[in-house]
């Protein structure tokens, strides 16, 4: 295997978070290691095994799932910048979405295959407005069948896909922080939505359709923001991939306290030999 060892020290010395773009069609997944592929490649890592988990030599993940329909804003830490990411899992994301009433699909978007059909001619911009005020505030909220989490340590989604029955996760609570219709041409509308962690925006607009008698699925999504990092300013697309431009961009990890270096090495003194191997090469995705 030829390694520019500078180049992949370099790499490997990388600790912190910064935002890719990911584009429409392919999951967060594909994305994060089409990513680490492209790192590994310039830094002379001969065909590199992105999936490969034990003695990896880049520990990368991302802060938040976006559905493969979905493009916009993904958060990626790298080396220590792993463990920042569940925090950015907790905070404020912002979204917009383009809603087609009418039309409801089994996957709640432009995906999946329409499962009902519903007249929206009753529907008027004040009313549409007047009724966003009750997706406002601290709401419940039914995930959809369609998604990331899993049941029996298998997504609902894959599980769905395989012809296995799947039962509706209960209601939860979740946050919107604002939420605004910025455009309404029937069938369609736009949405501009601010929320906490847990929140599906295509769980909104099916909710939001049945709420007015009638139905819908969302078009496109795009995730315009995630914690201090925005669709405009922030986001590294597939080009600028590279050693350079992601050191740039890097938001450093903080420097721990002196009472956590402290905390840490009294902990690493307890920590046996076995239970420090177990730790090596996991990667948080």
């Amino acid at each position: 295997m030829a390694v520019q060892n500078g180049s992949l020290s370099k790499l490997q010395s990388l600790n912190g978070i910064f935002a890719i773009y990911k584009k429409q069609g392919p999951t967060s997944a594909d994305v994060l290691n089409a990513l680490k592929t492209a790192l590994l490649k310039e830094a002379g890592v001969a065909n590199p095994n992105p999936r490969k988990r034990k003695k990896q030599q880049l520990k990368i993940g991302h802060g938040g799932t976006l559905d493969s329909n979905a493009s916009g804003v993904l958060v990626v830490g790298i080396g220590e910048g792993t463990k920042m990411l569940t925090t950015m899992l907790a905070g404020s994301k912002k979204y917009r979405a383009v809603g087609e009433l009418g039309k409801a699909t089994d996957t709640l978007d432009a995906t999946g295959n329409v499962v009902e059909e519903k007249s929206y001619d009753h529907i008027t911009k004040e009313a549409f407005e007047e009724k966003l005020k009750q997706f406002t505030g601290e709401i419940m909220q039914v995930p959809p069948l369609y998604s990331a989490l899993k049941k029996d340590g298998q997504r609902m989604s894959v599980l769905l896909k395989q012809g296995h029955e799947v039962e509706a996760k209960p209601a939860r609570p979740v946050t919107v922080y604002s939420l605004s219709l910025q455009d309404f041409s029937p069938p369609h509308f736009t949405l501009d939505v601010e929320c906490g962690g847990g929140f599906y925006v295509r769980s909104l607009v099916d909710d939001l359709a049945k709420a007015l008698s009638s139905c819908a699925h969302i078009k496109e999504l795009s995730r315009t923001k995630q914690g201090q990092f925005t669709l405009e300013e922030h986001v590294l697309k597939e080009d600028r991939w590279t050693l350079t431009d992601i050191s740039q961009a890097l938001l450093p990890c903080p420097n721990p306290s002196q009472q956590e270096k402290n905390d840490k090495k009294a902990k690493s003194k307890h920590k046996t030999q076995s239970e420090s191997k177990a730790d090596d090469g996991d990667q948080n995705d």
